[in-house]
Order: structure tokens, then C-alpha cells, then sequence
């Protein structure tokens, strides 16, 4: 096998900021830069900080479907 450098290796992913602090990613912990942005993310979905919208009339479809 002829010998290559390793700076022609593409990465599976390409290095992105960390979307925390902004900080390169680790490979790792990807898409972070450290464990500890990693667990400051899971902690903002855990305690709720995040939320992903559901619709509004979800209430009406459930009391409209037993009427039926």
C-alpha cells in the first residue's frame, strides 16, 4: 500500500462551530466542542427551555372526535 499523508483524508463530517459557544466541533462530541456544551444543551431541552410547537387546535380535534 503506498504511503499517503493524512492530510488528504477527508472527514466523515466537516468541522462545524459548536452551536453553544461557537468553538470548533470535537469529533467526539460532535455537533459540540465539549462534553460540557453537550450537557448544557440536554439540559436546556430537560428542563423545557426548548420546545418544539405543537398546533393550536389539537384541543378541538380530541373533544370533537368523541362526539362523532
Amino acid at each position: 500500500m503506498p504511503d499517503q499523508s493524512t492530510s488528504n483524508v477527508t472527514p466523515l463530517r466537516a468541522r462545524r462551530p459548536c452551536p453553544e459557544c461557537g468553538k470548533p466541533s470535537a469529533r467526539e462530541t460532535y455537533p459540540f466542542c465539549s462534553t460540557r456544551c453537550k450537557d448544557v444543551d440536554l439540559n436546556r431541552w430537560l428542563s423545557g427551555s426548548y420546545v418544539i410547537p405543537g398546533k393550536d387546535d389539537e384541543e378541538n380535534d380530541v373533544s370533537s372526535s368523541g362526539s362523532e
